[in-house]
């Protein structure tokens, strides 16, 4: 359903529809929104986005997302070191922390290259970390890569623990309610 002579507008309402959850009404209702409602939030929503392209990367130690060479939380000294969360993405980071249920540090494991094993373990050993916490989705795959990474890292002596089954399987933590992360988080199960 394209307006024509609007041109500008319907390249507008496409860009938010392809964006994930919006679907073409309401592209339509923001594209109208922001250029006709109210424009000055338009074009400061421009600049944010224009902004966060710039300036946010990841971080170098732990793969969360970061404006910096390190991200906050790896820059925290206040945080507990013994404890090391290993997630799927930046966005599991971001989740866990507006939770509140974790105070120690993490690690993106998105892939499972030499490289970022090495990574995995440098981290580790420079924190000097004694639990390593699964939080990834749960699924045969993630107790597949979970064996996978006990097995890299059995001469560290850690603990391996992961987030209880109280999150569905199947599930992304970006959909789990932050009483049932909390939960998850405090009632980990150890393995083996």
């Amino acid at each position: 359903m394209n307006h024509k002579g609007l041109e500008k507008f319907n390249e507008l309402v496409q860009s938010f529809a392809s964006l994930p959850t919006i679907g073409k009404k309401t592209a339509i209702r923001l594209a109208y929104h922001l250029c006709i409602k109210s424009p000055l939030e338009g074009t400061k929503l421009a600049h944010n986005i224009e902004n966060a392209l710039r300036f946010i990367r990841f971080c170098k130690r732990c793969g969360a997302l970061s404006e910096n060479e390190l991200c906050e939380i790896c820059s925290d000294e206040g945080r507990e070191k013994k404890l090391l969360c290993i997630v799927e993405n930046p966005k599991d980071v971001l989740i866990l922390e507006e939770s509140g249920s974790f105070q120690g540090f993490y690690f993106v494991l998105d892939d499972l290259s030499e490289e970022k094993i090495a990574k995995l373990r440098a981290h580790i050993t420079a924190l000097q970390s004694e639990e390593v916490i699964f939080a990834l989705t749960h699924s045969v795959s993630s107790d597949a890569i979970i064996f996978f990474i006990e097995e890299q890292l059995k001469d560290l002596a850690l603990k391996f623990s992961k987030i209880a089954q109280g999150i569905p399987s199947g599930v992304h933590l970006e959909n789990v309610d932050f009483i049932s992360l909390h939960q998850a988080l405090n009632f980990r199960t150890k393995i083996h």
